[in-house]
C-alpha cells in the first residue's frame, strides 16, 4: 500500500468535504489541490468524482428523517409533493446543459487558471448580491413556489463552469429571488442530492474502466473522509447562515483566486490532457 497515495486521498477527501457545501467551489479546489499534489490524470479524475458520493451521503444522512417522510407521504402530503416538484424543476436546467456541454467543459475549462479566475469573479458576485439582494419574502423551503425553484435551477447552471461553486450559485440565486439565507441554503442542500448523484453516477459510468482493485483503499479513504467531513460542514452551515453573511467566503475566494492567478502567471500551467 502506497502511504503517500493514501495521504493524498485523505487530503482530497477533506478538501471535498470542506468545499462542497461552502460557497467556494469543490471542483475548483480539487483541481487546484490535485495539481499541487501531483495527483492528476484519469484515475485522479475518477477518484474526485467518486468522493463526491461520500459528501452527498452526508446530506442524505442529516436529512434522513425528512427524506423518509417525503417518500412515505408523497401521495398525500401537499408539502412533500411541492418539494419534489420544485427539486425536479430546479434540477432540469443544469442537467440539460450539462449533457450538452460536458465534453466541452471538461476539455477546455478544467484547469487551475480558469478556476482561479472563476473564484475571483464569484467572490465579487457574492459581495454584490449580499449588498443588493431583495428582502426575504420566502422564509422556508416549504413556502417556495415553482418560479423560485426555477430561478435557483438557472443559477445552478452557472456552476457548470469550474470554480463557480454549485452551493454558492444556488444559495446566491435563491437570495436574489427573495429566499431567506436559511431557505436558500437548505434548498441548496436538498438540490445537491439529485444533482450530485446524477452527475457522479454519469461520470463514474464513463470513467469506471480506469480503476483497478489496487485503487480500492485509496477510494475508500477519500470516500470516508468526504462523508465524515461533510457531516461537520453541513451542520456548520445550517448553524452559520442564520446570523452571518457570506462575505467572508467571498473575500476568501477573491484573495485565494488572486494569489493563484499570480502564481500561475509566473509558473504557467501546462495541460496534461
Amino acid at each position: 500500500m502506497d502511504i503517500l497515495l493514501i495521504l493524498k486521498a485523505l487530503i482530497l477527501g477533506l478538501v471535498e468535504a470542506a468545499s462542497e457545501f461552502l460557497p467556494i467551489s469543490s471542483t475548483g479546489h480539487l483541481i487546484i489541490v490535485g495539481d499541487f499534489l501531483n495527483f492528476t490524470g484519469p484515475r485522479a479524475e475518477t477518484f474526485e468524482i467518486f468522493i463526491q458520493l461520500g459528501a452527498i451521503l452526508a446530506v442524505v444522512w442529516i436529512y434522513r428523517e425528512r427524506l423518509f417522510n417525503v417518500a412515505l407521504n408523497l401521495n398525500r402530503d401537499r408539502k412533500a409533493q411541492r418539494l419534489v416538484l420544485n427539486l425536479i424543476i430546479a434540477f432540469a436546467p443544469a442537467a440539460a446543459l450539462g449533457l450538452l456541454l460536458h465534453k466541452y467543459i471538461t476539455h477546455y475549462l478544467f484547469n487551475p487558471v480558469t478556476v482561479a479566475g472563476a473564484l475571483v469573479v464569484g467572490g465579487i458576485a457574492i459581495l454584490l448580491i449580499e449588498r443588493y439582494a431583495k428582502a426575504s419574502r420566502v422564509q422556508a423551503v416549504d413556502d417556495m413556489a415553482w418560479k423560485d425553484a426555477l430561478l435557483v435551477g438557472i443559477a445552478q447552471s452557472f456552476a457548470l463552469f469550474p470554480g463557480v461553486s454549485r452551493s454558492g450559485a444556488t444559495i446566491m440565486g435563491g437570495m436574489l429571488g427573495g429566499l431567506s439565507r436559511f431557505a436558500a441554503t437548505e434548498f441548496s442542500f436538498f438540490l445537491a442530492i439529485p444533482t450530485m448523484f446524477a452527475a457522479t453516477l454519469y461520470s463514474l459510468l464513463k470513467e469506471w474502466g480506469h480503476l483497478t482493485l489496487a485503487d480500492i483503499p485509496i477510494f475508500a479513504v477519500g470516500f470516508v473522509a468526504a462523508f465524515l467531513g461533510g457531516l461537520a460542514v453541513v451542520r456548520f452551515m445550517l448553524g452559520y447562515v442564520g446570523q452571518h453573511s457570506f462575505a467572508p467566503f467571498a473575500w476568501y475566494r477573491i484573495v485565494f483566486g488572486g494569489l493563484l492567478l499570480l502564481y500561475f502567471h509566473y509558473h504557467p500551467w501546462i495541460s496534461q490532457g
